[in-house]
């Protein structure tokens, strides 16, 4: 086995030189026999393994598992992209596909809708969150070999198109049919944008495909026009993963002047070393900023984030960023493939690059190796304030993630909280305002029961320690005079376990809130309904509304 994957590496990597000529890549010319020769290597290999091994060989798969093998000693961004993959990739950069618009998933076998987008054909149909689809056209859904995948891939397809749905929904006796003709779904970089209150305004921006900065400018263009008492703006980047270079910059460029340096990136090819500098007029560069950001958020995310930090242009608050500062471009291959590949770094305006891992040096099990603190370089801000690269974006003031008790966390798990959103919203046709609304006693006290009958059971952290505690009771033969002493904690442990949902019940309601909410508002109830419990929101409204603290967070502190 390792000798067969060692000749699919070597395969993949012939493959990969000879299309590496295509680029403005000069080889040093002592490679130029070690290519030759291993092209030469390469065909022959494949030519007789083809024709002699013993059984028959998918000579797309066997392309590919080399492939994938050979660039998984890369980092995970430079990837191969199939003729059937090309489709994927355009959304990802574009955000456009075609489709029903729903986000669907698959739980206990089930192939269910997790949420429909508004106004998209899914919930223009009257399809809902938890329905379970059973088929699709002719194809019937298999629950249990069946693959989120492959759904997907059955409801996506040209716009104008039609397909039937059945689907089963709870408090339906009967498998429901939907008619539903596919649209342009075009997935926007900014859901929602709104006022935390009377002076804060709020734009959520989760992407960075095209049209991202468009998106930006006007939510806070339409943010300034509408609300005359304005003081301050939330640009939330949690769990943003990033996206296109260029997006960053406008984003960037809209809160500081034209011909402000924003970005560079530096690579080993001719033409890789830019320097990315604010060339439109921004909308403002004096309204206090607040930048979330968490451990999700990632490349394009954290140039923004940086370049305001860089530049003091903002408060940053949150978790300190994921790290990573690599570029990638895209190069055609043959056949309608392509080769996602990093080629340079990126550098904020300070100069430094937050790539928080080195993907060129591994341990000895192969690992990667984040960059150690001892390794890290110190630059200035632009009031001179001080920064560190190669571990991502600190934020200027870290905000604590809850931390849920077991309970609440095995709900979320179980889809205890899922189901019961979908149970509520089958028997409670309308609620108020996603603001307005409140879990009330008498729903929790539903919700209860609810998990009740489904027979919701967890084990608590306590109890796992327990079983390692008998473990070890056996090992120093101690059971016979401790396991009465054992058994009756545990009892009591069980018993307490019984009040647990009520005991958390203010953390429980706040995750259930938001869930039901998300029923009847989609992403913009949601949102609006985590005003009032994220404590993020929260600290960063009562930075913008302190002038004295914001100031003197960005002020020099050496």
């Amino acid at each position: 086995m390792i000798f067969r994957k060692r000749y699919l590496v070597i395969a993949a990597l012939m493959l990969f030189l000879s299309v590496g000529f295509s680029g403005n890549v000069v080889a040093p010319i002592d490679n130029y026999f070690e290519i030759s020769k291993n092209l030469d290597i390469f065909g022959k290999l494949y030519r007789e393994v083809n024709s002699f091994y013993v059984d028959d060989i998918d000579p797309n798969k066997f392309m590919r598992s080399g492939i994938d093998a050979m660039l998984e000693g890369l980092d995970p961004y430079t990837t191969f992209i199939s003729a059937s993959e090309i489709e994927d990739y355009r959304f990802m950069s574009t955000g456009q596909y075609g489709g029903i618009g729903a986000v669907i998933g698959k739980r206990d076998n089930r192939i269910i809708i997790s949420e429909p987008y508004f106004n998209y054909p899914a919930q223009k149909a009257g399809l809902m969150a938890g329905d379970e689809i059973i088929q699709i056209d002719q194809e019937v859904i298999n629950p249990d070999n069946s693959q989120t995948v492959d759904v997907r891939n059955l409801l996506r397809g040209q716009p104008q198109t039609a397909l039937k749905l059945k689907i089963v929904r709870e408090g339906v006796d009967k498998p429901m049919d939907f008619d539903v003709i596919r649209e342009e779904i075009k997935i926007d970089n900014v859901p929602y944008f709104g006022m935390v209150d009377n002076e804060i305004g709020y734009i959520s921006l989760t992407g960075f495909t095209r049209d991202a900065s468009n998106e930006v400018k006007h939510a806070f263009e339409s943010l300034k026009k509408d609300n005359p008492a304005l003081k301050g703006m939330i640009l939330d980047l949690r769990a943003n993963p990033g996206g296109l270079l260029f997006e960053a910059v406008d984003i960037s460029n809209l809160f500081v002047p034209q011909g402000e340096t924003i970005v560079e990136t530096r690579g080993k090819i001719e033409g890789s070393l830019k320097v990315y500098q604010g060339k439109n007029n921004p909308v403002d560069t004096e309204i206090p900023l607040a930048v979330l950001i968490n451990r999700r958020s990632a490349s394009a995310s954290e140039i923004v984030s940086g370049v305001m930090q860089d530049l003091d242009r903002g408060v940053i608050l949150g978790q300190r960023s994921f790290g990573k500062g690599l570029v990638q471009t895209t190069r055609p291959l043959s056949y309608n493939t392509q080769l996602k590949i990093t080629t340079a770094k990126y550098y904020t305006p300070s100069g430094r690059c937050i790539q928080a891992i080195n993907y060129g040096e591994r341990d000895e099990d192969g690992s990667v190796v984040k960059i150690p603190d001892s390794l890290k370089k110190a630059f200035k801000t632009a009031n001179g304030r001080t920064v560190y690269d190669g571990g991502g974006i600190e934020p200027d003031l870290e905000v604590k993630l809850p931390e849920y008790h077991t309970v609440t966390r095995e709900l979320i798990r179980q889809n205890m909280i899922f189901d019961f959103a979908t149970h509520f919203r089958v028997i409670h046709p309308e609620i108020p305002a996603a603001r307005e609304f409140k879990i009330t006693d008498q729903i929790f006290n539903d919700f209860e029961a609810f998990v009740k009958s489904k027979n919701f059971e967890f084990e608590t952290k306590t109890e796992k320690e327990i079983e390692k505690l008998k473990e070890l009771m056996v090992e120093e033969s101690y059971e016979d005079d401790l396991q009465s002493d054992l058994e009756s904690i545990k009892t009591k442990i069980a018993r307490e376990k019984g009040n647990d949902l009520r005991a958390f019940k203010d953390e429980i309601s706040k995750i259930l809130k938001t869930e039901i909410v998300t029923r009847y508002y989609y992403k913009k109830g949601e949102i609006e309904a985590s005003f009032d419990l994220d404590n993020h929101i929260s600290d960063a409204v009562k930075i913008l509304k302190d002038k004295k603290k914001y100031a003197e967070i960005l002020a020099r502190n050496n």
